[in-house]
Parts: structure tokens; sequence; C-alpha cells
């Protein structure tokens, strides 16, 4: 049994169960509405708990799982799915233990929420799983792809008729996430603000992922967008970046961050004082049995998986040949803001990665790190920094007993998006890992 999932167990096993156990959950309705629901039961479930039990709340996008203990002892569960903004609010007020969200904390909320510790560290932010903004239309919509540029002045409203876009179909009716969504803070801040525009007061708002998706389902001219899990029989449009090609959010793409609007789904709890329980599901969320529920609920895991890449006209000589014999991982290593140290997410990857290679017999000479980064006005400054990043990536797998065979630097070529925002220039700077 894995380490993490050993010590969850003895954890929830050595708690007193004297007084019922209540657990508070707030935050993001991509999470609350299932898969955070899913989670909990399989924690339950992993500690022998019984008479599991799930009921709606008082209100819309609430509900509560019950259940008893091994030892007899009723546990509680009330999961409220109102938006991100709402998890991080209830941290602060008390009235939560662990917060839900689809986006990252942002800085003004961390700064409110210090009594708490350091909600951006490692052990505060918990990285569950990944998911893809999409952007959908109705199943018949003959339109294949959109630039972010393109969707930032759909939303805005510059673009009001499908005509604009080269299709048929008269105006263009918009559907869109509430302003407590996690999926709405993502879209703005990944559409909306870098092209400095906002969302049309036309856009009708959902604060159901899954109610909106029904909506432009039978709407010919709708538009919205949703998360990934949520896209029903909807048709998902590619979307591209700066100079970057349109790409689906296909899971490997997401599991990349490739795709334009990947985004991480995350726990956050007090760094020191957490709830045991809401440690517990924590550490559970990241076990290989807790990412296997995410994937069931339409989310992308954190699983390692290996897949070939087809050969493409364009690519780097070096990249083409380990596109033509080797399989490149499911996991790009991304850095901390203005740093070398790697970000929380690839800090816990450093580990998926080692146990993937330790499980596959690859260990020795059978591992390349390639690293890409951001265009720099010195000559040879985006190579050297790009391989600079494989060199911070090799030693912490040395630390598992990973030798790598080769590390390559490609400095500004293959970008993922565009370099003409810091985000775009975030996600440009990656390690990808190929396996022979």
């Amino acid at each position: 049994m894995p380490r993490p999932l050993c010590f969850m167990l003895c954890l929830l096993s050595s708690l007193a169960w004297a007084d019922p156990v209540h657990l508070r959950i707030q935050g993001s309705n991509t999470i609350g509405a299932t898969l955070a629901p899913a989670l909990v039961r399989g924690l339950l479930l992993a500690e022998g708990a019984r008479d599991i039990r799930q009921r709606p709340g008082p209100v819309a996008n609430e509900q509560t799982l019950s259940a008893y203990s091994a030892a007899a002892e009723p546990i509680r569960i009330d999961i409220a799915a109102h938006g991100s903004s709402t998890g991080f609010a209830a941290l602060g007020s008390g009235d939560a233990d662990l917060a839900a969200s689809s986006r990252p904390i942002g800085e003004k909320e961390a700064s409110r929420l210090q009594a708490l510790g350091d909600l951006r560290s490692a052990r505060s932010e918990q990285i569950i799983g990944l998911d893809g903004v999409a952007i959908i239309v109705h199943p018949e919509n003959p339109l294949s792809q959109l630039t972010t540029r393109q969707l930032a002045q759909v939303f805005s409203g510059e673009i009001q008729r499908w005509e604009q876009l080269g299709i048929a179909g008269g105006a263009i009716r918009l559907y869109a996430r509430d302003d407590r969504s996690g999926t709405f803070e993502t879209f703005k801040g990944l559409v909306l603000d870098p092209h400095r525009t906002t969302l049309s007061a036309l856009a009708q708002r959902f604060e159901s992922s899954d109610t909106l998706a029904d909506r432009v389902n039978t709407d010919r001219q709708a538009i919205g967008f949703s998360s990934l899990a949520a896209v029903h029989e909807a048709k998902v449009l590619a979307i591209a970046e700066g100079q970057a090609p349109a790409l689906l959010p296909s899971p490997a793409r997401v599991a990349s961050e490739d795709y334009p609007l990947s985004r991480r789904l995350f726990f956050y709890l007090p760094e020191n004082t957490a709830h045991p329980l809401a440690r517990a599901l924590a550490d559970f969320a990241q076990s290989s049995a807790g990412q296997a529920i995410v994937a069931e609920q339409g989310f992308i895991s954190q699983q390692v998986e290996a897949s070939p890449m087809a050969a493409r006209a364009g690519m780097p000589p070096r990249y083409r040949a380990l596109a033509e014999g080797a399989k490149r991982l499911s996991v790009n290593f991304r850095f901390q803001e203005g740093s070398a140290s790697l970000d929380n997410k690839a800090l816990r990857d450093v580990q998926r990665v080692t146990d993937y290679l330790r499980r596959t017999g690859k260990l020795r000479d059978q591992v390349v790190l390639v690293g890409f980064g951001d265009p720099k006005q010195t000559p040879g400054r985006a190579a050297l920094l790009s391989r600079l990043r494989t060199q911070a990536v090799r030693r912490e797998l040395a630390r598992g007993g990973i030798e790598p065979k080769d590390l390559i630097g490609l400095g500004d070529q293959m970008p993922v998006a565009g370099n003409d925002l810091e985000q775009g220039r975030l996600r440009n700077r990656r390690v990808e890992v190929w396996v022979y």
C-alpha cells in the first residue's frame, strides 16, 4: 500500500471518535458537484466506514454525506459548492475546514488568510487533478477553432454575429459561469484580462457548469465555457494562443497543461492546523486510488502515462528523433514565477515520475529531459536557461536514483503559448520527460 495512503488510514484510525466528526467543505462548483463527494465516499470506504449516505442540502448545490466509522461513531461531511471565492471566504470566517477551488488562490485572498499560515505552501495547496475550460457550441455548429483573442472579442460583445467568424448563424448568444465561479475566474484570467476586455452584460450566467452545457446543447446560436467534465453532448472547439497551434482539450494535452485553457483543481487547507479529516481527504486525493476517482469523474488525473507522439515537419531534429524513437510522459515540470524552483505540482510530480520509472525499470540511461523557455534578447540565453531547467529536474530525480540519458535545451522553440504576457511565458518555461 502506498505510504501516503497508509499514513492516512492510520491517522483516521487514531482519531478519537468520541464526538461526531464534522468536516465542512466549501468552494468550487466544478469540484463540489461530483468530484468532492466521490473523493469523500472513496476515503470513507477505504477506512471501512459503513452506512454511507448522500443527500441534498437545504439549498441548491449543497449536499451532505454521512456514515458510521468502523467504531460505530457518526461522521458528517457538508459540501457547499457555490464558487471558488466562497471557499476562501468561508475559510476566513471559520465556516469551512477545507476550500475547494478551480483556480489558484489570489494574492489578496492569501494575504487576508495569512493567520491560517502560508496557503501557497506545498503542504497547504494541494493540486488534486486537472481540468480544461472547454469552449462549447451547439453540436451542429461548423466552427472548429478559435484564438484566445477571438474568444475575448466574442465574450466581450465586440464580435456579435457568427458571420464575423466566417460561418452562418446570426446573432451569437453567450453563456458564462457566475462571478463566484473558479471556472469564470480562470476564463477571465486566461482570456478576458490579457486582451483588456470584460464580459458582455448580455451573457447569461450560471452557477452550474452542467446547466450551462445543457443550455448550449439546445441552442444553435450559443457559445459557452464549462468544465471539461461537464461538456455533455456539446461540441468542443480547439483553442490557439499566440503563434502556438490550436489544440483540443484532450486528456494528454490537459495533463501536460499544453492546452491553453488548462487549469489545476485545488484543495486548500490551513498550513499547520488542518482538520485531521481534511488532511486525510487531501492525502487520499493524491493517492493512486484518489486519482482513479478523479479520472472516473471526468477530470484528468495526475497518474503518469507514456504515449507516442507523431513526428511532424518543422520539429527540431533532436526533438523529431525523440518522437520517432521514444514516448513522452504525461507530465510537464513547471516552475515558480521568477524562479528556477519547481512549483507545488512539479514537486509531487517528481515522486510520481520516479515511481513510474522505477515500476517500468527505466532508472538508468532511458530518460531524456527536454527544456523549453521564452525568447530572450541575448542570443543563446533562452537555450541556456532551458537547459538549466532540465538540470534542476535532474537534481530532483537523482534523489530517487534516476540517471537520465540526455538533457536537451530547445530554448524558445515549440511554444505552447504566446510570449506577450507573463502567464504565457510561464507556460512555455517547461521540461518534458521522454522515455525509451
